[in-house]
């Protein structure tokens, strides 16, 4: 009996020692992952001279797709006009950081002169909250006015997010919109919800996003319970193969 007590103290102690340090890791990559996701205005490149960047989704929320329509039909904008429209999603801002705040800022890194500005339009999104912002130059504000580039960030790409996170959708009418309104064609206005976009079948919405971080969370803590109860009874079974002080 004490040989077979033996042999399992010791099977114990060797799958300890394996799974102590996974558990470590885990629990510090869980710690840590939160912070490492947030995005500062110093993490985005920035533009060199013919970028032909258009939409910059740090966030992960539209699909390649529309991702391409999108770019596309900014790029003609520009060909044409010459106003040009760059969109950037983020998953989470830095500590302290707001919608405006970070817009403003990433707006005069990439352009840092007035004359730089001037036909530039900055529309930001971040995907934890769903708080967007959007920054003009001073010759586009003629034709998007400030109250339309309110409307376009509040409405035209929020109301769809707001009833489903809608991200394809919000992001393609508002790229119609102001692709309109830059063109020097009367304003569309926000748009009706569409019940359909095209989309790629392997694009993760948010749902299926957020059920695979409560899955690692899950395996975490089952992890640190393990931790903590191996040990105990590793201790326990080593105690009762101690001999008696009596004999």
């Amino acid at each position: 009996m004490k040989q077979i007590i033996k042999q399992l103290f010791s099977n114990t102690k060797h799958f300890v020692r394996l799974i102590l340090p996974l558990v470590t890791v885990i629990l510090a990559a869980t710690l840590f992952s939160a912070p490492a996701l947030a995005t500062g205005v110093y993490q985005i490149p920035d533009l060199t001279s013919g970028n032909d960047t258009w939409v910059l989704d740090r966030g992960e929320v539209i699909s390649r797709l529309n991702e391409g329509k999108i770019s596309s039909a900014l790029e003609d904008l520009a060909k044409q006009t010459g106003n040009e429209v760059r969109i950037v999603t983020i998953r989470h801002f830095d500590y302290g950081e707001t919608a405006q705040s970070f817009t403003k800022e990433l707006f005069e890194k990439w352009f840092p002169t007035k004359e730089a500005q001037a036909n530039q339009t900055l529309l930001v999104l971040d995907t934890a909250t769903n708080d967007t912002a959007i920054i003009t130059g001073d010759r586009v504000k003629s034709l998007l006015t400030d109250s339309i580039a309110e409307s376009v960030a509040n409405e035209t790409l929020s109301t769809p997010l707001r009833k489903g996170n809608k991200y394809n959708q919000a992001f393609i009418d508002t790229s119609d919109r102001l692709v309109a309104v830059l063109s020097g064609k009367p304003d569309p206005g926000p748009p009706q919800i569409a019940d359909e976009v095209q989309v790629e079948g392997t694009f993760k919405n948010a749902e299926e996003t957020k059920a695979v971080q409560g899955s690692a969370t899950a395996w975490v803590i089952g992890l640190l319970i393990a931790a903590t109860v191996i040990p105990m009874a590793t201790y326990y079974i080593y105690q009762i193969n101690q001999p008696s002080s009596d004999g």
